[in-house]
């Protein structure tokens, strides 16, 4: 039966390890891909229209980037350092204090960055001003992570910008401050306004599984064929060694026959 090697163990695993890849690469690696792509265009759109526009009251919902101008007071007590953040490729904290809207919200202000001193204790800065002030920010959603915030170096520390982590009773999301803004230190730079290389890896991964399909369909053709491509490659590997064997049997042959010749053996005796 020509396709009988397709049940066997070896063909088997490979053909399974093909096809895991395969649909690895189809529905779930470069669906990721597209779905960064997606979300990086829409960034880049809110980004640019927020730049464009005036600033919006501050409401209950307002979406990412979107520019926002807010009035109230800042709650410098209640001020957290979110750690372990990277600006320009170097270590910094981003500074979170909340702020009491006029409308009687709390919510978060990232007033922006201040970089640490031996790379890891937070430096002194300035504090925002008291009274009732106006600024405008970038609306953002919260980040992921909510543990709790805890004491350090005589600071309270965030591991993410988080309501939750901060305190009880302010609002989700948090406001990026920009240049210029009463209580602003050194305010976080905008992303690059890039499509990025998620695309390409997507188109990519399609490419790398349908390139696993077919080199599977191109080996299991050949070996389907008559003698196969492994039977093949055993046979002439088996020529050789007959081959071999065969060359060794004749010089045998050759000397024995020799050695039972007595003419020869005379004649060689008459030549010497």
């Amino acid at each position: 039966m020509r396709f009988k090697f397709l049940l066997k163990p070896g063909w088997l695993a490979l053909t399974l390890a093909v096809w895991v890849f395969a649909g690895a690469c189809v529905y779930l690696l470069s669906p990721w891909q597209f779905g960064r792509n997606d979300e990086r265009q829409e960034q880049n759109s809110a980004i640019t229209k927020s730049l464009k526009s005036e600033p919006a009251p501050f409401g209950a919902k307002h979406d990412e980037w979107q520019k926002v101008e807010i009035k109230g007071r800042y709650l410098p007590e209640l001020e957290a350092l979110a750690r372990l953040r990277t600006v320009q490729g170097e270590a910094a904290f981003e500074v979170i204090t909340p702020f009491e809207t006029t409308t009687g919200h709390k919510i978060l202000i990232d007033r922006g960055y201040v970089r640490p001193i031996n790379g890891i204790k937070p430096p002194s800065f300035d504090a925002p001003p008291s009274g009732e002030v106006t600024l405008i920010g970038l609306a953002r959603h919260n980040e992921s992570n909510d543990q709790p915030a805890f004491e350090q170096d005589g600071r309270k520390q965030i591991y993410s910008i988080n309501n939750n982590a901060v305190g009880p009773g302010i609002q989700p999301g948090y406001y990026q401050l920009i240049e210029d803004q009463p209580g602003a230190l050194d305010t976080l730079p905008l992303p690059r306004i890039e499509s990025g290389p998620f695309f390409s890896y997507a188109l990519q991964w399609i490419a790398f599984g349908v390139m696993a399909v077919g080199g599977w369909l191109y080996f299991t053709i050949r070996e389907a064929r008559p003698g196969g491509v492994l039977y093949e490659g055993r046979k002439k590997k088996k020529s050789i060694a007959e081959l071999l064997a065969e060359e060794g049997d004749d010089g045998a042959d050759e000397a024995g026959a020799e050695a039972h010749d007595p003419g020869q053996l005379h004649r060689t005796r008459h030549v010497t």
